[in-house]
C-alpha cells in the first residue's frame, strides 16, 4: 500500500487524538458555558463514546495495517493503554460520573492514542525497503 496513505491516516489518527485530549482537558471548564454555547450535543456521552469507538477502530486498523510493513510494537504498546483508558473513563460509572478525573483519564487516553499515530507515522517514514520486507 501507499506510504503516502499511510502517512496521512497517521496523520489523521494522531490529529484526531490530540484534538480529542485537548477536548477532554478543558471539559470541566466549558461545562460551565454550555447553555450559553449551544455545544452541548459535542459534550454529551453520545458523542463522546462514537468518538471514542471511532478512534478504537481507526486506531487499531492503521496501527496493525502499518505493523505488517515496519514489524514494530511500539505505537501499538502506545496505542491499547490508550484505547483502555478510554473505555474505561466512558464505561466504568465511578470514574464516568466524576468530572475532573473522567477528564483526566480521557486526556491521558487521547494523549496516547496520539502520540501511538504520531509513533507509527515515525516508523512508516523511517521504514528502508529491504529484501526481507513484505511489500
Amino acid at each position: 500500500m501507499n506510504s503516502r496513505l499511510h502517512m496521512l491516516l497517521d496523520r489523521i489518527g494522531a490529529t484526531g487524538s490530540l484534538v480529542c485530549a485537548i477536548h477532554c482537558a478543558l471539559l470541566p471548564l466549558l461545562i460551565a458555558l454550555l447553555p450559553s454555547l449551544g455545544i452541548g450535543l459535542w459534550l454529551g456521552d453520545g458523542f463522546e463514546a462514537g468518538f471514542v469507538a471511532f478512534a478504537s477502530v481507526f486506531g487499531l486498523a492503521v496501527l496493525v495495517w502499518s505493523y505488517r510493513r515496519h514489524r514494530t510494537l511500539r505505537a501499538l504498546a502506545l496505542l491499547l493503554p490508550g484505547l483502555l483508558a478510554l473505555w474505561v473513563a466512558i464505561f466504568y460509572p465511578p470514574l464516568h460520573q466524576s468530572m475532573l478525573p473522567h477528564a483526566l483519564v480521557m486526556t491521558v487516553g487521547g494523549t496516547l492514542v496520539g502520540l501511538a499515530h504520531v509513533t507509527n507515522l515515525r516508523l512508516n517514514h523511517g521504514h528502508v525497503h529491504t529484501a526481507e520486507c513484505v511489500h
